[in-house]
């Protein structure tokens, strides 16, 4: 494949570059003028691209905080945004 970014490591991409690239593997699968080899290297490589994504968003996730407030409402501290 001519595409350079197809034979870098996935997870060196930050999160903005691995959605980008997807989206460009999407539009190619779904134009489908693209060879049957090429379609499934293309496949696994979103594929890659998707769980990169999804951990990268699952770490953004784990760092945001809700602010606690006092019965005054001032800040007294944080906690995770959605406790499980």
């Amino acid at each position: 494949m001519a595409d350079s970014g197809n034979n870098g490591e996935v997870g060196a991409l930050s999160f903005e570059a691995a959605l980008a690239e997807l989206e460009k593997i999407v539009e190619r699968l779904e134009q489908g003028n693209v060879a049957l080899e090429e379609s499934i290297t293309q496949y696994e490589r979103g594929e890659k691209l998707r769980e990169h994504c999804q951990k990268l968003l699952g770490a953004a996730e784990a760092k945001v905080e809700k602010i606690r407030l006092s019965q005054d409402g001032k800040p007294v501290g944080v906690e995770p945004l959605d406790p499980e």
